[in-house]
């Protein structure tokens, strides 16, 4: 029997595929702590780490509760970056997507602050 898969994992391209798994491979310092947290249902939901939807990779993305989790650092408050990202952000929403944005600092100085607030969101 033939695996269906969602949507958007059908749209998105060859090259954002490989870059996604490229960037699996490579997270950020802040990424990985995030990851540490989230991996193995560790909040009652699973999460997924660089996953592409669409033309966008998603830092991070729990599917059964539609919520998309991203690390922002200073590159994203560039205001082309931030036109990217509002952009990236309401393409998102037309999916039924929350995106939930933490400035890498945040992460790194609230670490259960985040932790609350992703927890509060996909509950």
């Amino acid at each position: 029997m033939k695996e269906h898969k969602p949507k958007f994992f059908l749209q998105a391209s060859q090259g954002t595929i490989a870059k996604a798994r490229a960037l699996r491979r490579r997270m950020t310092p802040e990424e990985k702590i995030l990851w540490s947290r989230l991996r193995c249902d560790s909040l009652g939901v699973r999460f997924r780490k660089q996953v592409p939807f669409g033309p966008y990779i998603l830092d991070f993305l729990c599917l059964t509760k539609k919520v998309a989790i991203e690390l922002d650092g200073n590159q994203h408050y560039k205001e082309e970056a931030i036109e990217y990202d509002k952009a990236r952000d309401e393409y998102l929403r037309s999916y039924g997507i929350t995106v939930l944005r933490f400035r890498n600092m945040e992460l790194k100085q609230n670490l259960d602050g985040v932790l609350t607030v992703i927890w509060n969101t996909c509950k």
